[in-house]
């Protein structure tokens, strides 16, 4: 939702504005195949009950609908995700980070699929035009771990615990799924405090895990 409420400000902004996109994991010791489902990991994580953990999800899906996204948290599979950044990482190489990342996300939150198996990653990766036998291969090593990793150090250097977090001109920073209007005004002011954006580099795209997107 945070990208989605970013990529519309910047649809009603004036000026241009890069976005890179970086690696993040909420929880890298997760398993590939997990043995119990998002109602029961929200319930261990913050001590409620599975009616609220339920509840809470529903509420998500709602705020989803109004922000123009569709989140089914009855068929989200929990799984490790440090496969599906290196598989974005790589996407990147072919200037199709971005279609990689929507296409991820729109698998976990929507359609239930398990981002984790790399013959569902290696299917995802065919349907936005990259090479499946290539990825496949990929997927099988340790390319792009390095460059997973060196996100995932950034971060820490950051000071960045959770996702979404947006850093603007390298020194500004916003956190969680602001509302539009917010990411709007933010954008306006550090224009007019620091003139044109800095330019940090790097293919437009996204990265995400589990609950999100991570956009320093």
């Amino acid at each position: 939702m945070g990208k989605k409420r970013l990529d519309d400000a910047i649809q009603k902004i004036d000026f241009p504005v890069e976005i890179v996109y970086r690696c993040f994991e909420l929880d890298p010791s997760t398993e590939r195949n997990v043995p119990y489902n998002v109602y029961e990991s929200l319930s261990k994580k913050y001590g409620m009950s599975l009616d609220q953990a339920k509840a809470s999800c529903r509420n998500t899906e709602r705020i989803a609908r109004d922000a123009g996204l569709e989140y089914h948290f009855d068929k989200v599979i929990l799984t490790n995700t440090f496969d599906a950044h290196r598989l974005t990482m790589y996407a990147k190489k072919y200037g199709m980070m971005k279609e990689m990342a929507e296409r991820l996300l729109r698998a976990y939150f929507t359609e239930g699929k398990h981002i984790g198996d790399h013959a569902t990653l290696v299917q995802l990766a065919e349907e936005i035009g990259l090479d499946g036998p290539a990825a496949k291969e990929m997927l099988s090593g340790k390319e792009m771990s390095d460059a997973v990793y060196a996100d995932e150090v950034q971060a820490q250097q950051y000071g960045i615990r959770s996702v979404p977090f947006f850093l603007i001109n390298k020194k500004y920073s916003l956190t969680g799924a602001q509302p539009l209007e917010t990411f709007v005004q933010a954008f306006k002011q550090v224009m007019q405090q620091d003139g044109p954006f800095t330019n940090l580099g790097g293919q437009t795209g996204a990265t995400c895990d589990n609950e999100g997107c991570e956009i320093p």
